[in-house]
This record gives C-alpha cells, sequence and structure tokens, in this order.
C-alpha cells in the first residue's frame, strides 16, 4: 500500500494531479454525464472513507456506458507510508 494515493508524480509538502486512465476504443459513447468518486486518508490511514469504484459511480450518476475513467490525487504532508492527508478520485464519463 506504499504510495497508493499518489499519482504519476509526487511532492512531498503538496501534490495535485490528474492523469488518464482507459477509455472506450471504439470511441462510440459521447461524454454527456460526469461523475467522481474519491477515497481519503488521513494520518497515515489511521481513518479513511470513500469510494472510488468506476461502476458504483456510473451507477449512482445514472451513467449506463462509459466514455472514459480518468484519475487524480491530492496528497498533503506526504512522504513513502507517512502523510497527513491523501485522496484518490476516479473519474468517469459517458452517456
Amino acid at each position: 500500500m506504499i504510495g497508493c494515493a499518489v499519482g504519476p508524480t509526487h511532492g512531498v509538502l503538496f501534490t495535485s494531479t490528474e492523469f488518464p486512465g482507459q477509455f472506450n476504443q471504439n470511441n462510440d459513447v459521447n461524454s454527456t454525464k460526469t461523475g467522481k468518486g474519491c477515497i481519503h486518508t488521513v494520518l497515515s490511514g489511521l481513518f479513511a472513507w470513500g469510494e472510488a469504484g468506476a461502476g458504483m459511480i456510473a451507477y449512482k450518476k445514472g451513467i449506463k456506458k462509459l466514455a472514459t475513467i480518468d484519475h487524480s490525487t491530492l496528497s498533503i504532508l506526504s512522504y513513502d507510508v507517512i502523510h497527513i492527508y491523501r485522496n484518490y478520485c476516479t473519474i468517469v464519463s459517458g452517456e
């Protein structure tokens, strides 16, 4: 679980990244709806909560066909497994 809420780049004091995930290779789904779900951890995982599963996010937002699944992270005062706050988000779009 080391670095589980860290994206492609990572800073010790502050990190905020967005990065691509998967997309519909047929390119036949419009991005008319979007949804976002996040997992949050505080004090090196002492407290954790959230939902970042693409399927659950799509279901809750009424998205039946997925166009893209992207990701973002945010971390504050984070080094290796020691951190004050981290989150990992999944962003879905589709119809």
